[in-house]
């Protein structure tokens, strides 16, 4: 049973979702405030995190970096805050997705249903593909990353990009068909969540993050995977 965690501060918010998460057979604990929530989420280990970023203690950011420093656990950001330069600082600080208050049951649940799957390990005899560079090497079955003799740690949404593009090494994959391949077919024209992820990947695993050599940006059409 997958578990969730919902940290938001409004009780009439909170209710909503525990009623309708719970009756969609999750289980879910819901906590007021920042701190309460980096110690359930310790405790707890949930499956997902919806976290809002108004919180009386501290800001959203702040609880989505103390989870990033030791989980990869899927965090979706439900927050009135509406400007691309707020949704970009989340989604940098490891966020997964982005929904603005007011939002739609039925979306939110689909987004969630979306950020656990790509949480989820790959099930049963899966072909070993690995993947070499010169600076990296990715092992597609066991989905690690090992850079320098190191695991390099990805989040969930990370490692569905990376895959996405190294399952088609040396060819341009659009910006549309990376959107809706790692957020779901409703997404298409999210292009500043590939920035922040694209560069996120590359502060992670380029040599000269500045000046890639794998990670190829195709201006306005989308992004090449180079070996």
């Amino acid at each position: 049973m997958t578990r969730v965690l919902v940290v938001d501060d409004e009780p009439q918010i909170v209710r909503a979702l525990v009623i309708n998460l719970r009756a969609r057979a999750y289980e879910v604990d819901s906590a007021p405030d920042g701190a309460t929530a980096l110690a359930l989420a310790a405790q707890r280990q949930p499956d997902v995190v919806v976290l809002d970023l108004g919180l009386p203690d501290m800001d959203g950011v702040e609880v989505i970096r103390g989870l990033r420093g030791w989980t990869r656990v899927p965090i979706l950001v439900l927050s009135a805050r509406q400007t691309s330069d707020e949704k970009v600082g989340a989604l940098d600080a490891g966020a997964d997705d982005y929904v603005t208050k007011p939002f739609g049951m039925d979306e939110l649940l689909a987004r969630l249903r979306a950020a656990v799957r790509r949480a989820e390990p790959v099930r049963g005899d899966a072909e070993v593909v690995v993947v070499e560079t010169d600076d990296f090497t990715v092992d597609l079955a066991a989905k690690k990353v090992h850079r320098g003799g190191r695991d390099v740690r990805l989040t969930p949404t990370e490692w569905h990009l990376l895959e996405v593009l190294v399952r088609d090494a040396g060819r341009l994959v659009s910006q549309k068909r990376l959107l809706q391949e790692v957020w779901g077919p409703s997404y298409g024209t999210e292009t500043n969540y590939l920035r922040v992820y694209m560069a996120q990947l590359r502060r992670k695993l380029e040599a000269d993050p500045s000046h890639p050599r794998h990670f190829i940006t195709e201006p306005g059409m989308g992004y090449r995977f180079e070996r």
